[in-house]
């Protein structure tokens, strides 16, 4: 076994849609591709996002799409102790900071990023409101970061331009996508992180926090998203349809075409007498990071037709 660990950890907000099942197949293959162990981490730290039964839905697409696990599924909303134990790690080195100021009021600071407001520093040495509840920041001390991604080669980063000082623990308590992702990621021993490019920006902040924890970051693997007819990424939110079992051969067969998996024969694809393994033992004999197409892949490119 390679020392290659990688992880799918899907948001359990309804069953797996063809952009989710896209990034579960592109991650499977780069770690079974490396003779890897790939981890399936259910992140259902957000409660008020899960759907109920989603989390059952989401194994049972993944078992019939031939996606099969190592270990144990991991749950976040079953690792409340390690958060705490690493935020307080955090506050006591003085890398994070109490926050009192609403959305609102940083909002009012007109302060625009790339991806949304950009926090403008007003608690750092202290809270100037007066309120009951407040977040924990990160203190942002390195502003640029460089990566070199193993799909889109050299990319640097602002990391005040993306929005400064940024939450790792909410006013409500809840801890933040940034800290529980380097925290789970870290007790699996994760070296490859593989997901959609729409978390690209998500790259500098974890890296600032793996170096808070003097932890080595892992390396990082962006894919393209798949996108509907108005160019938003497909979403449970958006009302994408779930993927369904009796048609894991032909939707399994249309996301390897779209991410680059060359000389499908038509006895694989849902015409003949194709399985999911064929596929994927197809697929991994011609996978590479290198033939991922560069733009975002249309829903039309994984129509059924037929």
């Amino acid at each position: 076994m390679s020392a290659y660990v990688g992880r799918f950890a899907p948001t359990p907000s309804g069953p797996l849609h063809l952009g989710s099942l896209l990034a579960a197949v592109v991650s499977w293959l780069d770690a079974r591709g490396q003779q890897g162990r790939w981890h399936l981490r259910i992140d259902d730290i957000d409660r008020p996002r899960v759907a109920a039964g989603a989390s059952d839905a989401i194994l049972r697409a993944l078992d019939c799409h031939g996606l099969g696990w190592d270990g144990p599924v991991r749950y976040q909303s079953r690792r409340g102790q390690a958060y705490q134990e690493a935020a307080e790690r955090l506050y006591g080195a003085g890398h994070l900071f109490a926050c009192t100021c609403s959305r609102q009021q940083v909002l009012a600071t007109g302060r625009i990023g790339w991806e949304g407001p950009v926090y403008p520093g007003t608690c750092r040495t202290g809270p100037p409101h007066s309120r009951d509840t407040h977040a924990l920041r990160l203190r942002v001390r390195q502003r640029y970061w460089e990566i070199e991604d193993r799909a889109l080669g050299p990319v640097a980063f602002d990391l005040q331009a993306l929005g400064g000082d940024f939450v790792v623990r909410r006013a409500d308590g809840l801890f933040a996508y940034q800290l529980v992702t380097v925290v789970d990621d870290l007790a699996l021993g994760v070296t490859d992180v593989v997901r959609g490019i729409d978390l690209l920006g998500s790259v500098p902040r974890q890296m600032h926090l793996y170096q808070a924890l003097e932890q080595t970051p892992p390396r990082y693997l962006h894919h393209p998203v798949v996108v509907a007819r108005d160019h938003r990424k497909l979403a449970k939110s958006h009302g994408a349809a779930p993927v369904r079992c009796r048609d894991a051969v032909p939707a399994l067969a249309r996301i390897l075409t779209a991410i680059g998996v060359p000389d499908l024969d038509p006895e694989m694809t849902g015409s003949g007498s194709g399985t999911v393994t064929m596929l994927l033992e197809h697929a991994l004999r011609h996978w590479h990071p290198a033939r991922l197409p560069v733009d975002p892949i249309a829903t039309a490119a994984l129509q059924h037709r037929g």
